[in-house]
């Protein structure tokens, strides 16, 4: 009888051993009612009156399903994205909410839809982590009271329909041609001003003249061409003129 009695109460000890890993804690409850929190490691707990329900401390990776939504400008939009959470009150994610995974997910879901509602599709394409955090910040609000900490949320892919593609796409196309015209216009006035410069310096030192048309010279001997050009100092073209001009008025009747 001893033996009996001996062994009934060694086998309720075993009953009741339990081993949490280092990333669970146990939530104990006793005949209904919240007892504490067990683990990780070896713990006992009271064999038919006690159960426990064991939660996985770890980051979770939910992966939300492609929502359809339309923005702010009445562009529908296709768009996917990744969640990052994980319990840190553990009491709380088994007693405020009965399956907190799938209720994590769903308010991100609705709360992606709500974000991309309230913005244009400029903001959704170029500001998209703008919007994912704050979609995390509004996440881990409305978890907070279940013991949930979101970590991260991010934007996988955002679809757009072929037409506001081609659109898109010829916006860009134009927004090139005129950044590349910009250039160009800037390029030919920088042109222009330098060589206003360099006018200016010429007009102050009629030498320089004469320097320039002797490199001119050199640049077009050194072409290997058949070209033959006769340089003469603008003198010579000045009075040039002048005698035209002269004889022009000779050859004037008087009045």
């Amino acid at each position: 009888m001893e033996l009996f009695i001996v062994l009934a109460v060694v086998a309720f000890i075993i009953a009741g051993l339990r081993i949490a890993n280092q990333y669970q804690q146990a939530v104990v409850f006793r005949l209904g009612r919240f007892q504490g929190i067990k683990g990780p490691g070896l713990y006992w707990i009271i064999p038919l009156i006690e159960w426990q329900q064991m939660i996985d401390l770890r980051v979770v990776t939910a992966a939300l399903a492609q929502q359809e939504t339309i923005t702010k400008d009445n562009v529908p939009v296709k768009v996917s994205a990744v969640l990052w959470y994980r319990v840190v009150n553990p009491e709380l994610s088994v007693m405020e909410v009965r399956d907190v995974g799938n209720a994590v997910v769903q308010v991100a879901l609705t709360n992606l839809r709500n974000i991309i509602g309230q913005h244009s599709l400029d903001d959704v394409l170029k500001e998209r982590e703008q919007l994912t955090q704050a979609m995390q910040r509004s996440v881990d609000a409305a978890t907070e009271p279940w013991g949930v900490k979101v970590a991260m949320v991010e934007m996988r892919d955002v679809e757009i329909p072929p037409s506001m593609q081609r659109v898109m796409a010829q916006e860009a196309e134009a927004l090139r041609e005129k950044r590349a015209r910009l250039i160009k216009a800037e390029a030919e006035y920088e042109a222009a001003r330098l060589l206003k410069d360099a006018a200016g310096l010429i007009m102050e030192n009629p030498a320089g003249l004469e320097l320039r048309r002797m490199q001119m010279i050199t640049e077009v001997g050194a072409e290997q061409n058949t070209t033959i050009i006769i340089m003469m100092p603008s003198e010579f073209v000045s009075m040039a003129g002048a005698i035209a001009e002269l004889a022009n008025r000779k050859t004037q009747p008087s009045a």
